[in-house]
């Protein structure tokens, strides 16, 4: 075993240790397909009182003149224990978008100090968690891995298909903890100068639908959410926006910060889609009304739809709240190729959006900026839309049109996104 593979299986431990930045210096690509595999099963088979459970911040050890000179920071948790044969949640999700990355030359081996991976991260705590999911659902969820060892797999949530299996909680643990690294990171590098460089946890299971009492629609723990609290109690990043363009609605990240006046939501998501929550209506309550947007958008909908939400809704929301961070539930699952829903964006669409929300975070927050993998489960669609984001965060021209066939797109419907769009406005006073 190499030096690096021993000090892959290093994550847990209670002692701070620097984490790895992989380089175009370090690995070759065969060697790098190793070390992500051999990293899976070390954190996979984490003794459980290995689980960090201190609140101290976490010792990044990064150089600075890497932070200076990196344009996007990103963090690998592909959960390979995580999975059920046939499921759309598959393990296959994220090595599809990492191979993606290594094919268009957009991964460290190819970008050198531009496009840096952090390895070795530690997983989130429990009271990390426990900011925004109840103690009884992650001592619940802890307890279940053992019914999971034994049956090989379970599902945790009552009436639908979110599963578990003995890895599961290890490794949900990892992918909060993926978040967390890169917003100590993306903020770290923001007090270094102007363009710090923006970040993307490819994680899962992904996390906008768990609630805080439970999972949800194939969801664990709220990444994002779990996230936003950090920002907000280890930095002190009192107003965070989570900006949502999965097809389906963020439940779970809406629930968390209903009546939270800090945490400003908005998400875009189809008319009708599960799990049936996002109506135009919900707005917040108490004192949290009026931060939280919803947009359903009719089926059909597509970049026409995206490009005028984002520059009538998405970006005045946006000045107007006046966010310390920018947090981005990045669902690809709205592509018009993608089997669980029936709106039609494009690359091009999510290469528009990573594009305009990096320049909104660079006008409003200094740059800080941290996208999270949630829904897409067309691995051909969502590897080729996540690497056209990484070319809109490079400031690099879009590749969507080697991907993209406009022969398979239809007429929007014009006229209900204009009038959903006119109605979100008004509501909502934009």
């Amino acid at each position: 075993m190499s030096p690096l593979f021993r000090h892959c299986c290093a994550f847990g431990s209670h002692h701070p240790h620097p984490l790895i930045w992989r380089s175009i210096f370090q690995t070759s690509g065969r060697e790098q397909k190793q070390i992500r595999s051999w990293r899976a099963q070390c954190s996979a088979n984490q003794d459980q009182a290995s689980i960090e459970k201190s609140n101290a911040p976490k010792n990044l050890a990064i150089p600075d003149d890497s932070l200076l000179d990196a344009r996007i920071l990103y963090c690998t948790s592909p959960a390979l224990g995580h999975n059920k044969e046939a499921h759309p949640e598959s393990n296959k999700r994220v090595p599809a978008i990492v191979d993606a990355l290594e094919k268009l030359e957009l991964s460290p081996k190819h970008r050198g100090s531009q496009v840096l991976e952090i390895q070795n991260f530690n997983p989130a705590s429990l009271d990390d968690v426990a900011r925004v999911h109840s103690r009884s659902y992650i001592t619940g969820l802890e307890k279940a891995m053992r019914r999971a060892s034994d049956e090989g797999l379970i599902f945790i949530e009552g009436t639908g298909p979110t599963y578990a299996t003995e890895t599961t909680f290890q490794e949900s643990l990892l992918s909060a903890g993926a978040g967390i690294t890169l917003v100590d990171s993306v903020v770290a590098a923001s007090k270094l100068g102007p363009n710090p460089p923006l970040g993307f946890a490819l994680v899962r299971p992904p996390g906008h639908h768990a609630v805080p009492q439970g999972p949800m629609g194939f969801c664990v723990f709220g990444n994002i959410a779990v996230a936003a609290r950090y920002a907000q109690h280890q930095h002190g990043l009192k107003r965070v926006m989570i900006i949502d363009f999965d097809v389906h609605h963020g439940n779970g990240t809406s629930d968390a910060f209903y009546v939270d006046p800090d945490i400003f939501f908005l998400s875009t998501h189809q008319l009708g889609s599960y799990p049936g929550t996002g109506k135009i209506n919900e707005v917040g309550q108490g004192d949290g009304e009026g931060t939280t947007l919803n947009l359903p958008l009719p089926g059909g909908a597509g970049d026409y739809a995206m490009r005028y939400a984002f520059d009538e809704v998405i970006a005045p929301s946006a000045h107007r709240f006046k966010p310390d961070i920018i947090l981005v539930s990045a669902g690809y699952d709205a592509h018009v190729l993608d089997p669980l829903a029936g709106l039609q964006f494009t690359t091009g669409t999510f290469y528009m959006l990573a594009f305009s929300i990096k320049q909104l975070a660079k006008e409003l927050c200094g740059g800080r900026c941290v996208f999270f993998l949630e829904g897409g489960y067309n691995l051909q669609s969502l590897s080729s839309s996540v690497a056209d984001t990484f070319r809109a965060f490079l400031d690099e021209t879009s590749l969507a049109a080697q991907f993209d066939d406009p022969a398979i797109l239809f007429e929007e419907p014009t006229r209900k996104i204009k009038d959903a769009i006119e109605k979100a406005k008004g509501i909502h006073s934009l």
